[in-house]
C-alpha cells in the first residue's frame, strides 16, 4: 500500500497519533509486538530508534546499552546482529512477551508495509564524524530507497549532523529536529535551512509562540513524551500537528472526542 508522500500531506485533524517506540504503555518498546499493537490502536504513525551493531547493521533499540530493554550485558556495538537477536527483549516487561527480539530496522519496515508512515530516529550514540559508505544515515536512507520508502519516513535526529548529510543527499527523505529546549531563533534558522519537516520537542516546553516561530516558516510540530488527556488538550489548543504518545489507545479514544 503506497501512502500520500508525508511532505505533501495537509490532513493533521485530529493531531496524529504517534506510538512512541510504539505502544510502551502495554508492550516492550521498540519490538514487532509494540509496533503491530500501535498500529491496531490507530496510530497514524510509528516512532521507533536505531543504533549499529557490531557488523554495522541497523538495529532497533533506544538505548546504546542492552541492560534496560533486554537479558543482555554491554553495548549494543560489541555485539553482531545475529547476537543480538538471540536476546530475550520482552520478559523484562512481562513474561508474555518472552518471544520478542530486537528486530533489524528492516523487519519493521516489511511489518508496518504501508499501514502507518514510520518516524526512525537516529540516536547520537550512531554518529561518525568521518562518515564512512556504510554511516548509519545512509544505510538508512538506501534502505527506504530500496523498499520505495522515502516518501512515508521522517528521520529525526537530536544530533543536526545528521540531519545535514541526510538534507545534502538527492531526493532526501523529511527530517525532524527533536529537542529538549525552547527553539529560539537560530533554531528556526537551522530549520529552514535544512528544510526540516517537523520539530519534536519535549511537550514541556511548548508555548504557542514556539508552535507559531515554526509554522510561520512551514514547520510541523509534534511534541514528545503526551500521555495523559490534560496534555492532550493542551497540544491541541497548541494546534500541533502530531503527539508522540506512550499509549496510542488512549489517544485515539482523546481524538475520537475531539473530532
Amino acid at each position: 500500500m503506497r501512502m500520500i508522500n508525508i511532505k505533501l500531506n495537509k490532513k493533521f485533524n485530529p493531531a496524529w497519533i504517534i506510538g512512541h517506540r510504539g505502544y510502551p504503555a502495554k508492550y516492550p518498546e521498540n519490538t514487532l509486538a509494540a509496533f503491530q499493537a500501535a498500529i491496531d490502536a490507530g496510530a497514524v504513525m510509528i516512532e521507533l530508534d536505531v543504533m549499529l551493531s557490531r557488523d554495522r547493521k541497523v538495529v532497533v533499540i533506544h538505548d546504546a546499552t542492552l541492560e534496560r530493554t533486554t537479558n543482555g550485558k554491554g553495548s549494543v556495538a560489541d555485539f553482531t546482529l545475529a547476537e543480538l537477536q538471540q536476546l530475550d527483549a520482552g520478559s523484562w516487561f512481562d513474561a508474555q512477551f518472552a518471544d520478542q527480539q530486537l528486530p533489524a530496522l528492516s523487519e519493521v519496515l516489511d511489518q508496518v508495509n504501508g499501514r502507518a508512515y514510520v518516524n526512525i530516529e537516529i540516536k547520537s550514540d550512531a554518529y561518525e564524524s568521518h562518515h564512512p559508505p556504510d554511516a548509519i544515515e545512509k544505510q538508512v536512507v538506501e534502505l527506504l530507497r530500496q523498499k520505495q520508502l522515502v516518501d512515508s519516513v521522517i528521520i529525526s535526529s537530536f544530533n543536526v549532523k545528521f540531519l545535514e548529510q541526510i538534507a545534502s543527499m538527492k531526493q532526501a527523505p523529511a527530517i525532524a529536529f527533536i529537542s529538549e529546549n525552547p527553539a529560539d531563533e537560530k533554531t528556526v534558522q537551522m530549520c529552514t535551512r535544512l528544510k526540516v519537516f517537523s520539530w519534536h520537542p519535549d511537550h514541556k516546553i511548548v508555548t504557542p509562540e514556539q508552535v507559531e516561530l515554526m509554522h510561520a516558516r512551514g514547520i510541523k510540530v509534534f511534541p514528545w513524551t503526551v500521555n495523559e488527556l490534560e496534555d492532550f488538550d493542551a497540544m491541541q489548543d497548541l494546534k500541533v500537528e502530531g503527539v508522540i504518545t506512550n499509549d496510542p489507545m488512549l489517544a485515539a479514544r482523546w481524538a475520537g472526542m475531539n473530532l
